[in-house]
């Protein structure tokens, strides 16, 4: 048998560059890979593996191309718009960029499911459970999303599961990812985003100097100390968890859903202590209004994936979380 061959829409990105490394570490002498990114968010230096195709994957006849000539056998989807507060300003680009995106992919697709078997990983989210009724989250706690990024991704785990069900050489496994955070231990990667919204990236950038002072958004949610509680998981675990889906995959693995996550949950304020250790002083922050659609917690109840997948997380400290973070901000490559 040949090479495994695994296309990586979105591959980039700060997610799937680091999934793409993995793959390049682990599997070189197994996989072949092609990264496909319009290098909005992504930088071209991230792929450290495999061969990049700078191009949209709403551009069907790209997508024709390469699947012709590449003929995967794994396809890993991570193109997608992800900022909860802009997706509520901008929901028609949101469903446009992130559903039908997913669309032509999966059209693309089918003619290579009508011959052979194709097994899919989706990047999802922790925001198509909307507002929790308990905590931690378990996969089958009502999907109600509380924005317009929660309701793409809830509707592309929709579609990908009525493929699965049309069609028997097509499987998936969809992450929902609760709070990615940090960077590459070995410092090669990182998240580079000019403007951020991640709680820890910004604040190592007012750390730095980049932007004046960190605003709190809500101090008066129904928390201990007023402010949102979210999971953080190291984004080389987060990484490690798509490994392990795609051997699911391979061995015959149901089509499926998981959260990863720590299932531990650190509030703004807690997070932002620990900043200030790593850094050294205290940075300047701000309180300021609440962000529309921002639950108040959301922390993952991690048993499925650590109980099918063998998911163990290796970097479950959020000290070590925001080090790496910082360490990416103090030697960025790009």
């Amino acid at each position: 048998m040949g090479k495994l061959k695994i296309v990586v829409t979105g591959g980039a990105g700060y997610i799937g560059s680091h999934v793409v490394k993995l793959i390049g570490e682990n599997l070189k002498d197994k996989a072949e890979i092609v990264v496909i990114d319009n290098l909005s968010t992504g930088h071209r230096e991230a792929v450290l593996y495999g061969s990049l195709v700078e191009g949209d994957i709403r551009d069907r006849d790209l997508l024709r191309k390469v699947f012709s000539d590449f003929d995967p056998d794994v396809i890993m989807h991570f193109s997608a718009l992800l900022v909860v507060p802009e997706s509520v300003e901008k929901p028609v680009e949101y469903w446009d960029n992130n559903v039908g995106g997913m669309i032509a992919l999966l059209s693309e697709t089918l003619p290579i499911i009508k011959r052979k078997k194709v097994s899919f990983i989706f990047s999802s989210t922790a925001a198509v459970y909307g507002n929790p009724e308990k905590l931690p989250i378990s996969e089958d706690h009502p999907k109600r999303p509380e924005n317009p990024y929660g309701d793409t991704k809830l509707a592309c785990e929709k579609l990908l599961s009525s493929l699965s069900y049309a069609e028997k050489n097509f499987n998936f496994v969809s992450l929902r990812y609760f709070n990615a955070a940090g960077a590459d231990p070995d410092g090669l990667l990182g998240q580079s985003t000019p403007n951020p919204t991640h709680l820890i990236l910004r604040a190592v950038k007012v750390a730095k100097g980049e932007i004046p002072f960190l605003e709190i958004y809500g101090t008066d949610y129904p928390t201990p100390d007023g402010t949102c509680i979210r999971d953080y998981i190291h984004v080389q675990d987060l990484a490690w968890a798509h490994i392990l889906a795609l051997q699911y995959l391979l061995d015959g693995g149901e089509s499926d859903f998981f959260n990863v996550g720590y299932g531990k949950g650190y509030s703004v304020l807690e997070v932002l202590k620990v900043v200030d250790e790593v850094v050294g002083f205290e940075i300047p922050k701000k309180k300021a209004n609440r962000r529309p659609g921002d639950p108040s917690a959301l922390v993952a109840d991690p048993t499925k994936i650590k109980t099918k997948l063998g998911f163990s997380p290796k970097y479950d400290d959020l000290y070590f979380i925001v080090k790496t973070a910082w360490n990416w901000e103090l030697n960025k490559r790009y």
